[in-house]
């Protein structure tokens, strides 16, 4: 956790030094991830690694894995920005908004190519790390599966401009923001949910907290009344 909020820092820092928006939304970002790895929900025990993991690939790998999730964090986090934009749209300040939003789209695209590359390039990584501890490139397990999941959708979300009905800041910032929920699915949902080669870190399973029902509310009620705004005053 500790990790992707540097990442998350360090992608603010590339595509975002010359922006408010994003400088913002960086820092809100990686402050909120810095409390959730201080609250200790993960069990912070340190125990000797299982021999398949004792090898030099290990840091090359989770680090391009997790380190992409910062980048793909911070693209979600500007989408939910311009959505929360649009939803104060007014024939006032319906220039200053579009103009913002349009400059925090450009950033958040940036991000998420940069967040692809580095899943893509884990991804391909770890299928070479596979064969020298399994003795097989790709196996479809289900950590396997859902990084894959992950590049698919990121693919198109930023292929998304070449389909007419799906152009635009909204739809991309829409996008954007509940592609996510495949980066949460890979990182949490695996590890509680599914089980595999890759389950070094299970824990018990649990029920789907409250909160991700009320998160996921108030992303599509947010989403639903940009939209209203955004098609009211879309020129």
């Amino acid at each position: 956790m500790i990790y992707i909020g540097f990442t998350t820092v360090l992608a603010g820092l590339i595509f975002t030094r010359k922006s408010l928006g994003g400088l913002a939304a960086t820092a809100i970002l990686a402050s909120t991830i810095l409390m959730v790895a201080g609250l200790s929900w993960l069990d912070p025990e340190i125990t000797p690694l299982v021999p398949v993991l004792k090898s030099y690939w290990l840091t090359i790998h989770v680090s391009l894995e997790a380190g992409s999730y910062g980048f793909l964090m911070l693209g979600a986090i500007i989408g939910l920005l311009n959505l929360a934009l649009m939803m104060f749209l007014t024939q006032s300040n319906q220039a200053g908004i579009f103009r913002t939003v349009k400059e925090m789209t450009y950033i958040s695209e940036m991000t998420l190519i940069g967040g692809l590359i580095m899943v893509s390039t884990g991804t391909y990584l770890g299928g070479v790390w596979a064969n020298e501890s399994w003795g097989r490139y790709w196996g479809w397990d289900a950590k396997e599966t859902w990084a894959l999941v992950t590049t698919l959708v990121y693919a198109f979300i930023l292929h998304m401009r070449f389909i007419p009905g799906l152009r635009g800041p909204f739809a991309f910032s829409v996008a954007s923001l509940f592609g996510f929920a495949s980066v949460m699915m890979t990182y949490f949902g695996v590890n509680y949910y599914l089980s595999g080669l890759h389950s070094y870190a299970a824990g018990d399973p649990v029920p789907i907290p409250p909160s991700v029902y009320y998160t996921a509310a108030t992303f599509i009620t947010i989403s639903l009344l940009g939209y209203w705004k955004y098609r009211k005053f879309k020129t």
